[in-house]
């Protein structure tokens, strides 16, 4: 198998058909577009999600912070406490593990979310520091949404822009690279779209502004996201190429390490599905908060494609991320 998030085909013949168990208190479980499990435990509801940092080695802290904290809030669920796990390598220093630690805590004050625990370990399994993190976030009964109501015709909107994440870890790791073709203050440019990895805020708004499903941009970029999207909600999506909003540092990195942003990890991007007569106020709304907002897709009634200059293109399943190709130079 290749490097990177295992084929949702795989997903679904080996990950998914050996979990046999269900339990009438998991309200949201394991399927494919699906960010995190919902657990009915009495009262709110506890949103559950958890992922690994490992294509990056620079603000990892941060990064395995957001990641998860970001996939509670495509339920619009607040984050409350969060597991940190730290699988550093043999000769690892202290400066090292301070460095990481006292990224992950400002980034978690920050969402406002407490690290209660996890486990840190020095360990000849791991050649590189490995974070993984699992978020506690919570909710209202009446806030969890079904995506029965979704119709034809509804929007699919994104916050910010795509290849946020890559290009901030593309720029931090290959940097000495970089710099033979870009200025220092163009790379800093892009290291620093690492500000903006956070979508609680956006997640928290469209919750209470009509959003039917939402779905953190990771591995495989936007069109992994938005293949991903169209299995969730059991319907078509067309994808307008000339709407996908990209940063110019973001282009030209692309452009010249050879990487389609289209397929470039993107946390930090969000995507809303949101009835066709809310979809400016959503837009609206969030450029109000501060977060840019887009209008980039519909739903349609199958068939997932991307649309420009009038040409229909379908888009498959999500392979391996650019980011893991682009890192290999």
């Amino acid at each position: 198998m290749e490097i990177g998030k295992v084929p949702n085909e795989l997903l679904e013949k080996i990950i998914f058909n050996n979990i046999s168990l269900r339990r009438d208190e998991v309200l949201v479980r394991a399927s494919i577009g699906e960010d995190t499990g919902v657990i009915d435990l009495g009262g709110d509801l506890c949103v559950v999600s958890t992922d690994p940092i490992t294509g990056a080695t620079k603000a990892l802290g941060a990064l395995a912070v957001h990641v998860s904290c970001n996939d509670a809030a495509t339920k619009g669920a607040e984050p409350v406490a969060l597991l940190l796990t730290i699988l550093c390598p043999e000769g690892t220093g202290e400066k090292e593990l301070e460095q990481v630690m006292k990224e992950a805590g400002e980034a978690a004050a920050e969402v406002n979310v407490e690290i209660i625990g996890g486990h840190t370990e020095i360990t000849d399994a791991v050649t590189r520091m490995v974070l993984s993190t699992t978020v506690i976030a919570r909710m209202k009964r009446e806030e969890l949404y079904t995506y029965e109501s979704i119709k034809i015709g509804d929007k699919v909107v994104i916050s910010k822009w795509i290849g946020l994440e890559g290009t901030h870890i593309l720029a931090s790791e290959l940097k000495e690279i970089l710099q033979d073709y870009f200025t220092l203050d163009e790379i800093q440019e892009a290291i620093d779209l690492g500000r903006h990895l956070s979508v609680v805020k956006e997640g928290v708004y469209a919750k209470k502004h009509g959003v039917k499903y939402m779905h953190d941009i990771t591995e495989g970029g936007i069109y992994g996201a938005i293949w991903e999207t169209g299995k969730a909600i059991g319907k078509g999506i067309d994808l307008f190429e000339d709407q996908l909003p990209v940063q110019g540092i973001t282009k030209r990195i692309c452009e010249h390490l050879g990487v389609d942003v289209r397929k470039l990890i993107s946390s930090g991007s969000m995507i809303m599905v949101v009835p066709d007569e809310n979809a400016d106020d959503l837009v609206q709304g969030l450029d109000g908060l501060g977060v840019p907002a887009t209008v980039i897709a519909e739903v349609t009634e199958a068939g997932i494609f991307s649309v420009k200059n009038g040409e229909r293109t379908s888009i498959k399943s999500p392979g391996t991320d650019e980011l893991y190709r682009a890192l290999e130079i």
